[in-house]
Protein backbone atom coordinates (compact mmCIF):
# COMPACT_ATOMS: atom_id res chain seq x y z
CA UNK A 1 0.00 0.00 0.00
CA UNK A 2 1.06 3.53 -0.92
CA UNK A 3 2.04 5.09 2.24
CA UNK A 4 2.11 9.15 3.34
CA UNK A 5 6.14 9.08 2.52
CA UNK A 6 5.17 7.11 -0.50
CA UNK A 7 3.13 9.66 -1.70
CA UNK A 8 5.22 12.56 -0.84
CA UNK A 9 8.44 10.76 -2.64
CA UNK A 10 5.90 9.57 -5.73
CA UNK A 11 4.71 13.24 -6.16
CA UNK A 12 7.31 13.46 -9.17
CA UNK A 13 9.77 15.49 -10.31
CA UNK A 14 7.88 18.57 -9.72
CA UNK A 15 8.62 18.47 -6.18
CA UNK A 16 12.01 17.78 -6.44
CA UNK A 17 12.59 20.48 -8.99
CA UNK A 18 11.30 23.01 -6.01
CA UNK A 19 14.93 23.01 -4.53
CA UNK A 20 16.19 22.94 -0.39
CA UNK A 21 14.30 26.26 -0.19
CA UNK A 22 10.82 24.83 -0.84
CA UNK A 23 11.18 22.47 2.30
CA UNK A 24 12.66 24.68 4.89
CA UNK A 25 9.55 26.71 3.20
CA UNK A 26 7.55 23.45 3.70
CA UNK A 27 9.13 23.05 7.66
CA UNK A 28 8.11 26.68 8.76
CA UNK A 29 4.03 25.89 7.91
CA UNK A 30 2.33 25.61 11.46
CA UNK A 31 -1.12 24.61 12.63
CA UNK A 32 -0.69 26.07 15.90
CA UNK A 33 -3.38 28.77 15.74
CA UNK A 34 -6.13 26.13 14.70
CA UNK A 35 -4.77 24.02 17.82
CA UNK A 36 -4.44 27.13 20.37
CA UNK A 37 -7.97 26.03 22.01
CA UNK A 38 -6.45 22.51 23.03
CA UNK A 39 -4.26 24.72 25.20
CA UNK A 40 -7.05 27.34 26.41
CA UNK A 41 -8.91 24.85 27.89
CA UNK A 42 -5.99 23.81 30.35
CA UNK A 43 -5.31 27.63 30.88
CA UNK A 44 -9.28 28.61 31.47
CA UNK A 45 -10.80 32.39 31.69
CA UNK A 46 -12.29 32.25 34.77
CA UNK A 47 -16.04 31.76 34.48
CA UNK A 48 -17.16 28.18 35.51
CA UNK A 49 -19.05 27.94 32.07
CA UNK A 50 -16.56 29.23 29.89
CA UNK A 51 -13.98 27.08 31.68
CA UNK A 52 -16.16 23.82 30.83
CA UNK A 53 -17.01 24.88 27.65
CA UNK A 54 -13.71 25.26 26.53
CA UNK A 55 -13.31 21.33 27.15
CA UNK A 56 -16.64 20.29 25.37
CA UNK A 57 -15.53 22.46 22.37
CA UNK A 58 -12.46 19.53 22.00
CA UNK A 59 -15.11 16.71 21.55
CA UNK A 60 -15.38 14.55 18.40
CA UNK A 61 -17.76 15.09 16.38
CA UNK A 62 -18.50 13.77 12.26
CA UNK A 63 -16.19 15.92 9.90
CA UNK A 64 -14.92 17.99 13.07
CA UNK A 65 -17.75 20.14 11.86
CA UNK A 66 -17.90 21.55 15.42
CA UNK A 67 -21.94 22.39 14.81
CA UNK A 68 -22.55 23.98 18.71
CA UNK A 69 -23.88 27.39 19.74
CA UNK A 70 -24.31 28.40 22.71
CA UNK A 71 -26.51 30.99 24.32
CA UNK A 72 -25.64 32.09 27.97
CA UNK A 73 -28.49 32.66 30.34
CA UNK A 74 -27.84 34.67 33.35
CA UNK A 75 -24.98 33.80 35.47
CA UNK A 76 -25.23 29.84 35.43
CA UNK A 77 -26.60 29.05 32.42
CA UNK A 78 -26.80 28.13 29.17
CA UNK A 79 -28.98 27.10 26.06
CA UNK A 80 -27.07 24.79 23.47
CA UNK A 81 -28.43 25.08 19.28
CA UNK A 82 -27.09 23.30 15.74
CA UNK A 83 -25.74 25.63 13.58
CA UNK A 84 -28.05 24.21 10.60
CA UNK A 85 -25.40 25.50 8.50
CA UNK A 86 -23.16 22.71 9.66
CA UNK A 87 -25.25 19.44 9.02
CA UNK A 88 -23.64 16.90 6.20
CA UNK A 89 -26.87 16.84 4.21
CA UNK A 90 -25.86 13.84 2.27
CA UNK A 91 -23.87 11.70 4.45
CA UNK A 92 -26.01 12.03 7.31
CA UNK A 93 -29.46 13.01 5.98
CA UNK A 94 -31.64 12.30 9.54
CA UNK A 95 -28.78 14.18 10.95
CA UNK A 96 -28.03 11.71 13.42
CA UNK A 97 -24.52 11.85 13.12
CA UNK A 98 -24.45 15.33 14.06
CA UNK A 99 -26.94 14.60 17.14
CA UNK A 100 -24.41 12.14 18.44
CA UNK A 101 -21.83 15.10 17.88
CA UNK A 102 -24.00 17.07 20.66
CA UNK A 103 -23.81 14.08 22.93
CA UNK A 104 -19.56 14.02 23.11
CA UNK A 105 -20.02 17.95 23.93
CA UNK A 106 -22.23 18.11 26.82
CA UNK A 107 -20.54 14.61 28.25
CA UNK A 108 -16.83 16.62 28.17
CA UNK A 109 -18.81 19.67 29.37
CA UNK A 110 -20.32 17.71 32.14
CA UNK A 111 -16.83 16.27 33.81
CA UNK A 112 -15.44 19.53 33.20
CA UNK A 113 -18.14 21.15 34.88
CA UNK A 114 -17.76 18.15 37.70
CA UNK A 115 -13.83 19.14 37.93
CA UNK A 116 -14.67 22.39 39.18
CA UNK A 117 -17.08 21.72 41.63
CA UNK A 118 -20.34 21.81 39.75
CA UNK A 119 -23.15 19.83 38.95
CA UNK A 120 -24.47 20.61 35.32
CA UNK A 121 -28.13 20.33 35.14
CA UNK A 122 -28.94 19.26 31.37
CA UNK A 123 -32.55 19.21 29.36
CA UNK A 124 -31.87 17.54 26.26
CA UNK A 125 -34.44 18.81 23.55
CA UNK A 126 -36.43 21.22 25.80
CA UNK A 127 -38.55 21.94 23.08
CA UNK A 128 -38.85 18.37 21.75
CA UNK A 129 -36.80 16.22 20.24
CA UNK A 130 -37.09 17.74 16.08
CA UNK A 131 -37.51 15.13 13.50
CA UNK A 132 -37.03 13.98 10.40
CA UNK A 133 -34.00 16.66 10.87
CA UNK A 134 -32.97 19.38 13.25
CA UNK A 135 -33.97 22.55 13.61
CA UNK A 136 -33.55 25.67 15.23
CA UNK A 137 -35.24 24.24 18.35
CA UNK A 138 -32.71 24.11 20.90
CA UNK A 139 -30.52 20.90 21.53
CA UNK A 140 -30.49 21.26 25.45
CA UNK A 141 -30.62 23.45 28.15
CA UNK A 142 -28.03 23.34 30.78
CA UNK A 143 -27.72 24.95 34.54
CA UNK A 144 -24.46 24.75 36.34
CA UNK A 145 -25.34 24.01 40.66
CA UNK A 146 -22.75 24.61 43.13
CA UNK A 147 -21.92 21.47 44.42
CA UNK A 148 -18.64 20.68 45.84
CA UNK A 149 -19.05 16.86 47.17
CA UNK A 150 -20.11 16.35 43.36
CA UNK A 151 -18.42 13.13 42.18
CA UNK A 152 -15.06 14.09 39.80
CA UNK A 153 -15.06 11.59 37.00
CA UNK A 154 -11.58 9.72 36.19
CA UNK A 155 -11.89 10.25 32.48
CA UNK A 156 -11.88 14.06 33.03
CA UNK A 157 -7.64 14.18 32.98
CA UNK A 158 -7.89 12.51 29.29
CA UNK A 159 -9.76 15.09 27.72
CA UNK A 160 -6.71 16.89 26.01
CA UNK A 161 -4.67 13.53 25.36
CA UNK A 162 -7.98 11.96 23.24
CA UNK A 163 -7.26 11.64 19.58
CA UNK A 164 -9.12 10.31 16.93
CA UNK A 165 -6.27 7.98 15.13
CA UNK A 166 -6.58 8.19 11.61
CA UNK A 167 -3.57 6.00 10.72
CA UNK A 168 -2.61 2.58 10.04
CA UNK A 169 -2.64 0.71 13.37
CA UNK A 170 0.42 -1.54 14.54
CA UNK A 171 0.14 -5.24 13.69
CA UNK A 172 -1.21 -6.18 17.08
CA UNK A 173 -5.06 -6.83 17.77
CA UNK A 174 -6.58 -5.91 21.65
CA UNK A 175 -6.79 -8.90 23.76
CA UNK A 176 -9.90 -10.05 26.13
CA UNK A 177 -8.35 -8.46 28.98
CA UNK A 178 -7.92 -4.59 27.88
CA UNK A 179 -11.42 -4.81 26.72
CA UNK A 180 -12.24 -5.79 29.68
CA UNK A 181 -10.77 -2.86 31.15
CA UNK A 182 -12.02 -0.58 28.61
CA UNK A 183 -15.27 -1.54 29.54
CA UNK A 184 -14.92 -0.81 33.04
CA UNK A 185 -13.44 2.03 32.49
CA UNK A 186 -15.76 4.04 30.13
CA UNK A 187 -18.70 2.83 31.67
CA UNK A 188 -17.93 3.94 35.01
CA UNK A 189 -20.61 5.78 37.09
CA UNK A 190 -23.19 4.99 33.97
CA UNK A 191 -25.57 3.01 35.82
CA UNK A 192 -28.46 4.53 33.80
CA UNK A 193 -27.02 4.35 30.23
CA UNK A 194 -28.98 2.20 27.89
CA UNK A 195 -25.97 2.10 25.38
CA UNK A 196 -23.81 -0.73 25.53
CA UNK A 197 -20.62 -1.54 23.01
CA UNK A 198 -19.38 -4.63 21.76
CA UNK A 199 -15.85 -5.33 20.13
CA UNK A 200 -13.98 -7.76 18.81
CA UNK A 201 -10.54 -9.31 18.06
CA UNK A 202 -11.57 -13.00 16.33
CA UNK A 203 -9.41 -12.94 13.28
CA UNK A 204 -12.17 -14.45 10.65
CA UNK A 205 -14.94 -11.50 12.53
CA UNK A 206 -12.46 -9.07 11.66
CA UNK A 207 -11.74 -10.08 8.33
CA UNK A 208 -15.17 -10.17 7.94
CA UNK A 209 -16.41 -6.45 9.05
CA UNK A 210 -13.37 -5.21 7.07
CA UNK A 211 -14.52 -6.17 4.12
CA UNK A 212 -17.84 -4.42 4.86
CA UNK A 213 -16.13 -1.65 5.59
CA UNK A 214 -14.18 -0.94 2.71
CA UNK A 215 -17.08 -1.59 0.42
CA UNK A 216 -19.08 0.85 2.28
CA UNK A 217 -15.91 3.36 2.57
CA UNK A 218 -16.08 2.43 -1.52
CA UNK A 219 -19.49 3.04 -1.61
CA UNK A 220 -19.31 6.74 -0.08
CA UNK A 221 -16.20 7.67 -2.12
CA UNK A 222 -17.35 7.08 -5.48
CA UNK A 223 -21.08 8.27 -5.37
CA UNK A 224 -20.21 11.96 -6.54
CA UNK A 225 -22.24 14.03 -4.26
CA UNK A 226 -21.37 12.53 -0.58
CA UNK A 227 -17.62 12.39 -2.10
CA UNK A 228 -18.05 15.67 -3.21
CA UNK A 229 -19.40 16.47 0.40
CA UNK A 230 -16.41 15.43 2.34
CA UNK A 231 -13.47 17.01 -0.31
CA UNK A 232 -15.57 20.53 -0.12
CA UNK A 233 -14.98 20.35 3.62
CA UNK A 234 -11.38 19.76 3.30
CA UNK A 235 -8.25 22.30 4.47
CA UNK A 236 -5.42 21.52 2.52
CA UNK A 237 -2.12 23.18 4.33
CA UNK A 238 -2.07 25.37 7.33
CA UNK A 239 -3.15 28.32 5.60
CA UNK A 240 -6.69 27.24 5.19
CA UNK A 241 -6.68 24.96 8.32
CA UNK A 242 -5.91 28.18 10.24
CA UNK A 243 -8.38 29.84 8.39
CA UNK A 244 -11.24 27.64 8.85
CA UNK A 245 -10.48 25.35 11.79
CA UNK A 246 -12.87 22.93 11.24
CA UNK A 247 -13.99 20.35 8.44
CA UNK A 248 -11.23 17.77 7.36
CA UNK A 249 -7.63 19.01 7.95
CA UNK A 250 -5.11 18.14 5.78
CA UNK A 251 -1.94 19.24 7.19
CA UNK A 252 1.52 18.52 8.11
CA UNK A 253 5.17 18.75 5.50
CA UNK A 254 3.92 16.26 3.48
CA UNK A 255 0.61 17.72 2.43
CA UNK A 256 2.11 21.31 2.02
CA UNK A 257 4.03 20.00 -0.26
CA UNK A 258 2.01 18.01 -2.42
CA UNK A 259 -0.34 21.79 -2.05
CA UNK A 260 2.39 23.48 -3.18
CA UNK A 261 3.60 21.51 -6.00
CA UNK A 262 0.50 21.72 -7.89
CA UNK A 263 -0.22 17.69 -6.92
CA UNK A 264 -3.23 17.95 -4.47
CA UNK A 265 -6.39 20.16 -4.46
CA UNK A 266 -10.02 19.48 -3.81
CA UNK A 267 -10.64 19.68 -7.42
CA UNK A 268 -7.45 16.66 -8.04
CA UNK A 269 -9.06 14.75 -5.08
CA UNK A 270 -12.66 15.21 -6.78
CA UNK A 271 -11.91 14.08 -9.75
CA UNK A 272 -11.15 10.43 -10.34
CA UNK A 273 -8.21 8.94 -12.12
CA UNK A 274 -6.12 11.83 -10.53
CA UNK A 275 -3.26 10.78 -8.66
CA UNK A 276 -4.83 12.57 -5.53
CA UNK A 277 -8.07 10.69 -5.66
CA UNK A 278 -6.16 7.42 -6.11
CA UNK A 279 -3.99 8.15 -3.32
CA UNK A 280 -7.37 8.85 -0.94
CA UNK A 281 -8.21 5.34 -1.79
CA UNK A 282 -4.78 3.94 -1.14
CA UNK A 283 -4.43 5.63 2.11
CA UNK A 284 -7.92 4.31 3.34
CA UNK A 285 -7.47 0.95 2.24
CA UNK A 286 -3.84 0.96 4.08
CA UNK A 287 -5.76 1.73 7.38
CA UNK A 288 -8.36 -0.45 7.28
CA UNK A 289 -5.96 -3.25 6.45
CA UNK A 290 -4.13 -2.79 9.10
CA UNK A 291 -6.73 -3.20 11.57
CA UNK A 292 -6.92 -6.15 14.14
CA UNK A 293 -9.55 -5.16 16.43
CA UNK A 294 -13.43 -3.64 16.06
CA UNK A 295 -15.76 -2.47 18.29
CA UNK A 296 -19.59 -1.04 17.58
CA UNK A 297 -21.71 0.85 19.94
CA UNK A 298 -25.51 -0.28 20.28
CA UNK A 299 -28.15 1.98 21.37
CA UNK A 300 -32.01 0.71 22.62
CA UNK A 301 -34.01 3.09 19.85
CA UNK A 302 -32.79 5.83 17.41
CA UNK A 303 -34.42 8.47 19.28
CA UNK A 304 -32.72 11.67 19.62
CA UNK A 305 -32.51 10.82 23.22
CA UNK A 306 -30.82 8.01 22.69
CA UNK A 307 -28.40 9.57 19.97
CA UNK A 308 -27.17 11.96 22.48
CA UNK A 309 -26.49 8.89 25.01
CA UNK A 310 -24.81 7.38 22.18
CA UNK A 311 -22.33 10.49 22.04
CA UNK A 312 -21.79 10.53 25.44
CA UNK A 313 -20.58 7.36 25.76
CA UNK A 314 -18.93 7.35 22.36
CA UNK A 315 -16.40 10.06 23.99
CA UNK A 316 -16.63 8.07 27.02
CA UNK A 317 -14.72 5.15 25.33
CA UNK A 318 -12.74 7.19 23.43
CA UNK A 319 -11.10 8.53 27.01
CA UNK A 320 -11.15 5.32 28.35
CA UNK A 321 -8.93 3.67 25.03
CA UNK A 322 -7.12 7.17 25.52
CA UNK A 323 -5.74 6.12 28.73
CA UNK A 324 -5.39 2.34 28.16
CA UNK A 325 -2.99 3.32 25.30
CA UNK A 326 -5.18 2.40 22.96
CA UNK A 327 -5.91 4.02 19.51
CA UNK A 328 -9.43 4.55 18.44
CA UNK A 329 -11.11 5.61 14.98
CA UNK A 330 -14.61 6.00 13.89
CA UNK A 331 -15.32 4.46 10.50
CA UNK A 332 -19.20 4.16 10.69
CA UNK A 333 -19.44 4.84 6.72
CA UNK A 334 -21.66 1.89 6.70
CA UNK A 335 -24.09 3.34 9.05
CA UNK A 336 -24.77 6.18 6.88
CA UNK A 337 -28.91 6.05 5.76
CA UNK A 338 -28.05 7.60 1.88
CA UNK A 339 -29.78 5.07 -0.35
CA UNK A 340 -26.74 3.71 -2.09
CA UNK A 341 -26.06 2.44 1.69
CA UNK A 342 -28.79 0.91 2.59
CA UNK A 343 -27.74 -2.67 1.18
CA UNK A 344 -25.00 -2.89 3.16
CA UNK A 345 -26.40 -0.96 6.48
CA UNK A 346 -28.49 -3.76 6.62
CA UNK A 347 -26.31 -6.24 6.23
CA UNK A 348 -24.13 -4.76 8.79
CA UNK A 349 -26.07 -4.88 11.22
CA UNK A 350 -27.39 -8.72 10.07
CA UNK A 351 -23.58 -9.03 10.63
CA UNK A 352 -23.38 -7.66 14.68
CA UNK A 353 -26.85 -9.34 15.21
CA UNK A 354 -28.64 -5.77 16.18
CA UNK A 355 -32.16 -5.71 15.00
CA UNK A 356 -34.64 -2.43 15.66
CA UNK A 357 -35.40 -0.89 17.34
CA UNK A 358 -32.35 -1.16 18.81
CA UNK A 359 -29.28 0.08 16.51
CA UNK A 360 -25.90 0.56 15.59
CA UNK A 361 -24.65 4.16 16.37
CA UNK A 362 -20.86 3.92 15.90
CA UNK A 363 -18.39 1.30 14.58
CA UNK A 364 -14.60 1.66 15.59
CA UNK A 365 -11.23 0.50 14.52
CA UNK A 366 -9.16 0.06 17.95
CA UNK A 367 -5.81 -1.09 18.10
CA UNK A 368 -1.95 0.72 18.73
CA UNK A 369 -0.62 3.56 16.82
CA UNK A 370 1.56 6.96 17.94
CA UNK A 371 -0.48 9.62 18.99
CA UNK A 372 -1.18 12.42 16.36
CA UNK A 373 -1.81 16.16 17.13
CA UNK A 374 -4.85 17.43 18.09
CA UNK A 375 -7.59 18.36 15.54
CA UNK A 376 -7.97 22.13 14.83
CA UNK A 377 -10.69 23.70 16.66
CA UNK A 378 -12.61 26.96 16.79
CA UNK A 379 -12.18 29.01 20.15
CA UNK A 380 -14.78 28.75 22.14
CA UNK A 381 -15.67 32.29 22.02
CA UNK A 382 -16.57 31.63 18.17
CA UNK A 383 -19.46 29.68 20.15
CA UNK A 384 -20.96 32.18 21.96
CA UNK A 385 -24.12 33.49 20.16
CA UNK A 386 -24.95 37.02 22.61
CA UNK A 387 -21.49 37.65 24.01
Amino acid sequence: MVSRRQVLITGGSSLLLLGGGFGAYVGTRSTAKAQAPWKQAAAGFGDPRLDALAYAILAPNPHNRQPWQVRLEGDDGFTVYCDLEKRLPHTDPPNRQITIGFGTFLELFRQAAAEKGYRADITPFPEGEPEPVLDDRPIASVKMIKEPSVPRDPLFGTILRRRSTKEAFAPRSVDDETFAKLQALAFAGQSESEVSFATTSDADRVAHLRALNWQAWSVEYGTERTQKESVDLMRIGANEINASPDGIDLGGPMMEALRLGGIISREQLATKGTSAYETGISMYKDMLDNTSSFGWLISPDNSRKAQLQSGATWVRINQAATALGLAMHPVSQILQEFPEMAALYDQYHDTVAVAAPARVQGFFRLGYADTPAPSPRWPVESILQNV
